[in-house]
């Protein structure tokens, strides 16, 4: 069944991303010919696609049926984990906006405007390998509390004092990590700016990765 995307005489773009203003993006840009746009981001993978400078031009043109193809270098650089990368992936593909992928070598619609079958097994297997990843680390986590309930060192958190990750996230120093992590700074540059710990850090990090 022969389903070529509807916006098939829209543009046709390429899109890359580095994280800091002071790294190159050259290795993505090579033998770049015949696109009508080639959008470029320098900012932090913690910020989702469509918030990105080229990210939203991209959601613009792809919601005013504008946009035919977009093109990148890897399948990283459309999300901050392979959840946000299905999630993305599937948005334009039912926008019937073709994604071509060059590393891995993936696209949603082949050249007769079909679903990509070798495409749709590879994101599948991502997809449940991001899900085992997740199981992973919870159990991990269980069997890490377990032992040290079992040497007496865990004692959970007092009571009343969960954070949500939102309350975590919401905080103002923590606002702040996100802003410079956002603005390409270093964690040691933060942590010298912000005087706050890599320990900190680390778990701003992880939180809004998960979150």
């Amino acid at each position: 069944m022969n389903i070529l995307p509807k916006n098939s005489s829209g543009k046709r773009v390429y899109y890359s991303r580095v994280s800091t203003a002071g790294q190159s993006d050259e290795r993505q840009l090579q033998n770049l010919k015949g696109y009508d746009y080639i959008l470029r981001d320098k900012c932090s993978g913690l910020i989702s696609f469509f918030e990105r400078p080229g990210g939203k031009q991209i959601k613009k043109l792809a919601n005013n049926n504008e946009l035919k193809e977009l093109v990148v270098h890897s399948i990283d650089r459309l999300g901050r984990n392979t959840i946000d990368v299905l999630t993305i992936w599937k948005q334009l593909t039912d926008q019937h906006i073709t994604i071509i992928c060059k590393n891995p070598s993936l696209r949603n619609f082949n050249h007769k405007g079909e679903p990509d079958k070798i495409s749709e097994m590879i994101l599948t297997i991502l997809a449940t390998m991001s899900s085992y990843e997740k199981s992973l680390i919870k159990e991990r986590q269980m069997e890490g509390i377990a032992i040290r309930k079992a040497k007496g060192l865990y004692t959970g958190r007092a009571i009343n004092t969960k954070e949500s990750p939102e309350k975590f996230l919401n905080k103002p120093k923590n606002k702040k990590i996100i802003e410079k992590l956002s603005a390409g700074y270093t964690q040691a540059e933060i942590s010298k700016i912000l005087g706050c710990s890599y320990s900190t850090i680390a778990k701003v990090i992880k939180i809004s990765i998960e979150k």
